[in-house]
């Protein structure tokens, strides 16, 4: 009698996990960087929360400690969901949609000192409004049923 292997085989890493990977480890580097002095500038005026930290990731994108802690976050719960097809595309689809939000926050609130608690300038703006677009477009087009035709699913019931 021949001997069935009972391992399952193995799945295959879609562009979409592969792009949310990709994008949470951005996400993680660039939460660790915004605590080291030096790639971030006026590191001594690094505050908690608010628009007054001078802090500047690179010297152009203003940070927080919570600034930071909030792109950790999101770069650990991107790699827990792009464990799965379904994950990948809500860690994108959902990411650029708080993203495009935090845009429009940002051209509300940027020249209004009391309410930027988070805290934003223009070049942030502009890099959240391109990491929406980025995030959408990825989640919305990297999957392995696009353009086959097949019935709309929903996302979180795919493997």
């Amino acid at each position: 009698m021949a001997h069935r292997s009972l391992e399952k085989p193995a799945r295959r890493t879609t562009r979409a996990q592969l792009a949310a990977m990709i994008l949470a480890v951005v996400f993680l580097l660039i939460g660790v960087l915004g605590f080291v002095p030096g790639i971030t500038t006026n590191y001594g005026e690094l505050s908690f929360a608010g628009h007054h930290s001078e802090a500047k990731l690179l010297g152009v994108f203003q940070v927080s400690v919570l600034h930071n802690l909030v792109h950790l976050a999101f770069g650990v719960i991107g790699l827990a969901l792009a464990r799965s097809l379904g994950g990948a595309r809500l860690f994108l689809i959902g990411g650029g949609a708080v993203y495009l939000v935090l845009w429009i926050y940002g051209l509300v609130v940027v020249d209004r000192a009391g309410a930027n608690w988070i805290p934003v300038n223009g070049a942030d703006n502009w890099l959240h409004l391109g990491l929406a677009l980025g995030m959408l477009v990825l989640g919305l087009l990297l999957s392995n049923r696009a353009g086959t035709g097949g019935r709309l699913d929903d996302p979180l019931d795919r493997p």
